[in-house]
């Protein structure tokens, strides 16, 4: 049996508040006094190297609080709604867009409107300076080649309904897929989204914890392909396993490019110091670093190409064609209510649907 609507509605909250609550508790409450604190949902392997060498620049000690795997970026926005009130962070990282109109919706975050987001194209930063995108990932379809030829034909192929047991991609209530699903709502339509969301699994897609996930499966060869994210890409080649990527694209034209994105929080006793990190992270110099990282992150700001690598300077041509997130909150809203209720009581039916295949996302 189903649980009832306020039921779910009533989980949902404690679910929330339990995950904001166990947060707070891994929040050191130490805290030196002149210590800035920045809660970072960017992998520590980018992130910390970066924010230790501001620290070392400025003499400003950093405390860093991490997301976690299991929650993702998602763990700290609903903490930071929770602090609102006493709020703890005074800089918040985080490693995708639609999060930040979350928080600019319940007021938690303060414009800043720095001199280095005068390098950032307009479709990646806040007109009022709430937040500001810097150094972005691209989704994209990763191809095991020893199963599959990697060409858009041979990916639109396999998301007819009887290939689709060779797929894979992450739940979508989290991270970038979040932001995928959120793009799909908007150009197809909600209802659509759920139809496709339901009539893939049913054929047998796999859906797994995470895009590391994803590509570890496509990588070792137990899919053919998946959704992920180009970071999670370049670990599996860099490992040398054979595997190959291409862009997705929505309607057959606009990329998916997620960017970092910072933001100074409302209520924090440390703006001089906040405002100096933000700028360091919207430098060309941090995202020449990002660039060169192992995630090939790509620079939103202008850069001479000539010092980037050249997968990163191909990742930036599939770049501009970016949709704009800035316009998807309300489709993001959507998703979140739908696919926490989905994810609580949803079971797939016995009854199959009726032959047609499935559009590739």
């Amino acid at each position: 049996m189903r649980p009832s609507k306020s039921v779910v509605v009533i989980f949902s909250g404690v679910l929330l508040l339990g995950i904001a609550a166990w947060l707070s508790r891994r929040t050191v409450w130490s805290t030196p006094p002149q210590a800035l604190v920045v809660y970072c949902a960017h992998d520590a392997e980018y992130s910390e190297p970066i924010l230790k060498e501001f620290e070392r620049r400025t003499g400003i000690p950093v405390l860093i609080h991490f997301d976690t795997e299991a929650t993702k970026s998602l763990g700290l926005i609903n903490l930071l709604i929770h602090e609102k009130s006493q709020p703890r962070c005074d800089v918040f990282w985080n490693n995708e867009l639609l999060g930040m109109l979350d928080l600019q919706a319940h007021d938690v975050l303060e414009p800043y409107v720095t001199p280095s987001s005068k390098r950032i194209p307009d479709r990646y930063k806040d007109p009022d300076g709430h937040w500001t995108g810097f150094s972005a990932r691209l989704r994209v379809h990763i191809v095991n080649t020893s199963k599959l030829k990697a060409d858009p034909e041979t990916i639109e192929d396999l998301w007819k309904s009887d290939k689709l047991d060779q797929l894979a991609i992450a739940k979508p209530l989290y991270g970038t897929t979040l932001v995928h699903y959120s793009v799909l709502s908007q150009v197809w339509g909600l209802a659509r989204l759920q139809t496709w969301h339901r009539e893939t699994r049913e054929h047998g897609l796999h859906e797994v914890n995470g895009n590391a996930t994803v590509k570890n499966l496509v990588a070792q060869g137990a899919c053919s392909a998946g959704l992920t994210d180009t970071d999670d890409y370049f670990v599996a080649k860099d490992a040398g396993l054979p595997v190959a990527m291409l862009p997705v694209r929505v309607n057959g034209q606009q990329t998916i490019c997620v960017p970092n994105c910072v933001a100074l929080i409302r209520g924090s006793q440390r703006t001089i110091e906040a405002q100096q990190l933000i700028d360091f992270l919207l430098s060309e110099e941090t995202e020449l670093k990002l660039a060169k990282s192992t995630a090939r992150q790509i620079p939103l700001g202008k850069i001479d190409s000539a010092t980037l690598p050249a997968e990163v300077r191909e990742l930036a041509v599939w770049a501009q064609d970016g949709f704009d997130l800035r316009t998807l909150y309300p489709a993001r809203q959507q998703c979140v209510a739908w696919l926490t209720k989905e994810y609580l009581q949803y079971s797939p039916s016995t009854t199959a649907p009726a032959p047609g295949g499935a559009p590739s996302p």
